[in-house]
């Protein structure tokens, strides 16, 4: 069986909207690996919110911070990073209009002075949420809502990308204040709303980043798939060979997808596994 090279996303792929990871899924990366086949994960997320709930999974690598990040075999490959100035600009932005926000860091997750409290009101303050979806958000949210910093200086040198909560000024707003200093997108997180977005650095995305890693480890692109759900999984759909898009993922990826399989609580990542032959 030759090698693939198998990149998924996180947020909405891997994990569901709770940040569960399908126990389908698991078992489908496992089989792979064990196959032979290489799987990354390739991710917006920064490398402090991949919890170990994801990493004990077992991966061959990383690309995070939305392709600002590459690590293989436990050695950096890239990490770009906001310039300072550029995080003194949004956060005073951000406190002026009253937009709660966290930065990401690999080292940390640093929050405004409203985060946590904005966060768990929006995620667990639903007078909806039934016995299942709640114990689904204390084990995937938590982890990461326990994991912001608060009270630290925001002004930081080692950012890779910042993300905010359901904001008053929309996203085209924000993209105007921001236009020469960031790419702005809505967050790929539904939980944290939907005017939530996130800010990364222009000119990086997943698929440049995953371009780099295959020239790295020497497999050619015709060898490669990739999993997502979002707008910023878009390039990375159409860089590789086969790009899939979640049963759950938003039209505009459907759009681009090479192949459209299950949504991830209906063992989407599981059963596109076994269309391709990753597993047995």
């Amino acid at each position: 069986m030759k090698r693939k090279v198998i990149f998924l996303d996180v947020d909405g792929t891997l994990v569901n909207d709770n940040g569960i990871v399908p126990k389908s899924a698991s078992l489908a990366i496992k089989n792979a690996r064990k196959n032979g086949h290489y799987v990354f994960l390739c991710t917006g997320r920064s490398k402090a919110e991949l919890f170990d709930h994801i990493m004990d999974i077992g991966f061959d690598g990383i690309i995070a911070a939305a392709g600002g990040y590459i690590e293989f075999e436990n050695k950096v490959l890239m990490h770009k990073k906001v310039m300072p100035e550029d995080v003194k600009h949004l956060v005073k932005y951000f406190d002026d209009n009253n937009i709660d926000f966290y930065l990401e860091s690999n080292g940390g997750l640093f929050a405004s002075k409203n985060c946590k409290k904005h966060l768990n009101s929006i995620i667990f303050n639903s007078l909806n949420l039934d016995d299942r979806t709640k114990k689904e958000l204390e084990e995937g949210m938590l982890p990461f809502i326990n994991t912001l910093i608060e009270g630290e200086n925001l002004i930081r040198d080692d950012i890779n990308k910042i993300s905010f909560l359901n904001s008053s000024i929309s996203i085209e707003v924000i993209k105007e204040e921001f236009k020469d200093k960031f790419n702005v997108i809505h967050c790929t997180v539904p939980a944290f709303g939907e005017n939530s977005g996130e800010l990364s650095i222009p000119g990086i995305h997943k698929a440049l980043a995953i371009e780099n890693l295959l020239n790295h480890i020497n497999i050619d692109k015709e060898d490669t798939l990739a999993y997502g759900d979002g707008s910023n999984d878009i390039e990375m759909l159409k860089f590789v060979q086969v790009g899939v898009a979640m049963g759950n993922a938003n039209e505009n990826l459907k759009n681009v997808a090479d192949d459209i399989t299950d949504t991830h609580d209906n063992n989407g990542i599981y059963n596109s596994f076994k269309k391709y032959n990753l597993i047995n």
